[in-house]
């Protein structure tokens, strides 16, 4: 006989073995006492938290044969038939494979026929966002007019794909995912049932790695228990799961700290060479990363899976840190979690978080700003001056924010910004194609504190990209590009401008010999059409021919 999983022989079989789902357990058991129980309900919530569990207490606690405050009891025949999966009245459909309105269709035909045994027929329809829109619609006709003796559940993790009309007609019950350290403590009651040793933190280490999901953490440690050979030590499962020890993580954040970046590199390189996925060690110096900062905040939070012994040396490092530095490498290291799935060099992502996070931030003051009347207008093509660096004037205190966004503002690289103007274009394509294609028509010219000045050829699309969306996503993509916060201006470039130079407000033009008279044309006397040169000017119309 087969060996029976521990996520089904543990599966809780009262209300109070329920975990982490309180506010659900609470609200059911009322309407138990009370009598009110609804004709239809809706389970939503992340995989593994207990839906499905709760669905089958509810049948067993309404068609249960005990006095109400005993129910569940599990030893009627109602309650044992429900445990060992054969009550009739308690139908379990599987929404993913009968998506079709024939599926349902037949429901409704079967729905009308009495409870064999039971009270009441409980229907509970897994994943319902599966059902196709027929299948809703079929479905709604018997939420809207159920019969007596009919309970429905519907159970999903993509609530946001049922339809409005569906949801209505149910009470609806959140499922959360559950707190580590309610999942330890019903890892360590299995252990201690099942007679398996194991260290308090190697079921720390499963109860992180199943992200909230009492199912897979069980479904973790029946695995982890077949490969361990009597003692399930942590060792062995950061070996199977491919995680990074505490130690290796703690490195490199020291690493990070001190500003030792071969140290940090090797020990990344290190874990990687020796079976840690690049992603969990991403995800775990990420926790780390936000410890440091709780702790550095006093915010009073310590989590879970910190230990007494861990919490000396985590203070020591957010003691020796700056929230700024923490809060940039915990950016950089969620990020690192992402990008490492589709790298083909796996450690890579991990390595250039690391180093990026040492990099020294851009700027720490700046210097005071002067007012709106006396700003220049810095050309894009102008270096900035060398008196602009903070170093050489103290800010007000009072004044700070407002000096270190003018700061970076005039500080642009000269050919940054037509450098970069097509990397805009394509970060902008995929948020707003037109406005894309409006962007083209123009160039930036000049920076004034923090705005940017864009110059266009006509006069339409520089109104359409001032509308108030457009000229938002233009502000967005632009500032996420530069790395600050700014504002665009638009205005129309000087007839006879060229292409790449900028306007120049407060800088004289040369004087220029005066170009010789052109010979009329054809092209010249359809421009001197005041309705042509109408739409050349101000709809960007060309003459062709």
């Amino acid at each position: 006989m087969t060996e029976q999983a521990l996520y089904r022989k543990w599966r809780p079989r009262t209300f109070d073995e329920v975990v982490g789902q309180e506010h659900v357990i609470h609200t059911l058991r009322h309407a138990l006492s009370s009598g009110r129980i609804h004709h239809a309900y809706l389970f939503a919530g992340p995989r593994g938290t207990g839906k499905t569990t709760t669905a089958r207490l509810l049948a067993k606690a309404v068609n249960c044969l005990a006095p109400e405050a005993e129910r569940p009891c599990n030893r009627c025949s109602i309650c044992q038939a429900v445990n060992e999966g054969r009550l009739l009245d308690l139908i379990e459909i599987d929404a993913a494979s009968n998506t079709g309105v024939d599926d349902v269709r037949e429901l409704r035909e079967r729905v009308g026929f009495r409870p064999n045994e039971a009270r009441y027929k409980v229907y509970v329809i897994d994943e319902v966002h599966m059902l196709s829109t027929s299948a809703f619609n079929a479905l709604l006709k018997t939420l809207e007019e159920p019969p007596p003796h009919a309970i429905f559940v519907l159970a999903t993790t993509e609530a946001h794909k049922i339809p409005a009309t569906v949801i209505s007609r149910c009470q609806r019950f959140n499922f959360r995912r559950l707190p580590l350290d309610a999942i330890v403590a019903r890892l360590e009651r299995i252990v201690e049932q099942e007679h398996i040793q194991a260290e308090r933190e190697a079921l720390i280490a499963i109860a992180r790695q199943a992200t909230g999901s009492m199912r897979d953490a069980e479904s973790l440690l029946d695995q982890l228990v077949s490969y361990s050979a009597g003692r399930l030590t942590a060792a062995e499962v950061h070996a199977v799961l491919g995680i990074g020890s505490s130690e290796a993580v703690c490195q490199v954040v020291e690493a990070l700290v001190r500003g030792d970046a071969a140290q940090g590199l090797s020990v990344i390189n290190t874990a990687v060479e020796e079976g840690v996925d690049p992603r969990q060690f991403a995800c775990q110096i990420v926790d780390h990363l936000r410890a440091l900062l709780l702790v550095q905040l006093k915010s009073g939070i310590i989590p879970p899976y910190v230990t007494e012994e861990m919490l000396p040396r985590l203070e020591k490092q957010a003691a020796s840190s700056s929230p700024r530095v923490l809060v940039q490498a915990v950016k950089l290291f969620n990020r690192a979690a992402t990008d490492a799935k589709s790298s083909w060099q796996p450690q890579l992502p991990l390595e250039m978080a690391f180093v990026e996070a040492l990099l020294p931030p851009e700027i720490e003051a700046g210097p005071t700003p002067q007012p709106a009347s006396q700003r220049q207008t810095r050309p894009v093509s102008s270096p900035p001056s060398p008196s602009a660096h903070p170093a050489s004037r103290p800010p007000a205190p009072a004044v700070v924010r407002e000096a270190e966004a003018g700061y970076r503002a005039s500080s642009v690289a000269p050919e940054r910004l037509q450098e970069c103007w097509p990397e805009f274009l394509n970060a902008l394509r995929p948020r707003n194609l037109s406005l894309e294609a409006l962007m083209r028509s123009c160039r930036p010219l000049a920076v004034e504190g923090d705005v940017v000045v864009l110059g266009f050829d006509y006069d339409f699309h520089r109104g359409k990209v001032e509308e108030e969306r457009n000229k938002r996503d233009v502000e967005d993509v632009l500032s996420n590009l530069l790395g600050w916060r700014c504002r665009i201006r638009c205005v129309l470039r000087q007839k006879g401008q060229a292409e790449q130079t900028p306007i120049t407000h407060h800088q004289p033009q040369p004087a220029q010999a005066e170009p010789p008279t052109p010979t009329p044309s054809s092209d010249q006397e359809h421009a001197d059409d005041p309705l042509i040169r109408t739409a050349i000017e101000d709809l960007g119309a060309q003459i062709i021919g």
